[in-house]
């Protein structure tokens, strides 16, 4: 995704783009955004992070799917259907500040570009939250599905052979944890 200089990063972007749209078309960010976070609860592409990252909560895997989805359609799409393929993608261009491959503040684009345009701030507002939820509602927004693993940690190896190669040993962040 292509960001503007003037931004230090996509998500400060994205929000910008959006409050200078209308409030349909954060709508429509926001449940495609959704659909995608949705779509991407799966148990490979967790075992896939885990790998990379040396373990993965859950708090971790949403920031990683956001990280995901920041990086395009395309490379959503190859990572979706072989999630081994990250390890052809992840370089330190990519990452965020502290080596991984996390993008938390994406999480929120759509609800603070939503709350801006109502409200003029990014101040949290209760009713306004659950207007854009509403409204998502209204749209069809599918909740995502329980994921059953199917890897244990003692099977990584085998699983996910090319990630493991090259990140089990020493996965990211591995310099800056020792």
């Amino acid at each position: 995704m292509v960001k503007s200089r003037e931004f230090e990063d996509q998500a400060e972007w994205l929000k910008a783009v959006l409050a200078k749209k209308g409030l349909e078309e954060v709508i429509d960010f926001e449940f495609l955004f959704q659909n995608l976070m949705n779509d991407s609860f799966k148990s490979r592409l967790w075992g896939a992070a885990f790998v990379l990252m040396g373990g993965c909560s859950d708090d971790a895997f949403d920031y990683f799917r956001g990280w995901l989805i920041g990086q395009g359609e395309e490379m959503f799409s190859k990572v979706m259907k072989d999630p081994e393929f990250l390890a052809e993608y992840i370089n330190e261009d990519n990452l965020d500040d502290e080596g991984f491959p996390q993008n938390e503040e994406f999480l929120s684009v759509g609800l603070d570009a939503y709350t801006l345009i109502k409200t003029g701030d990014f101040e949290w507002d209760d009713n306004i939250y659950d207007e854009l939820l509403e409204a998502l509602d209204k749209k069809g927004v599918q909740p995502a599905t329980d994921i059953e693993f199917d890897w244990e940690e003692d099977d990584s190896k085998k699983i996910f052979p090319v990630l493991w190669e090259i990140f089990g040993e020493e996965p990211l962040g591995y310099m800056k944890k020792t």
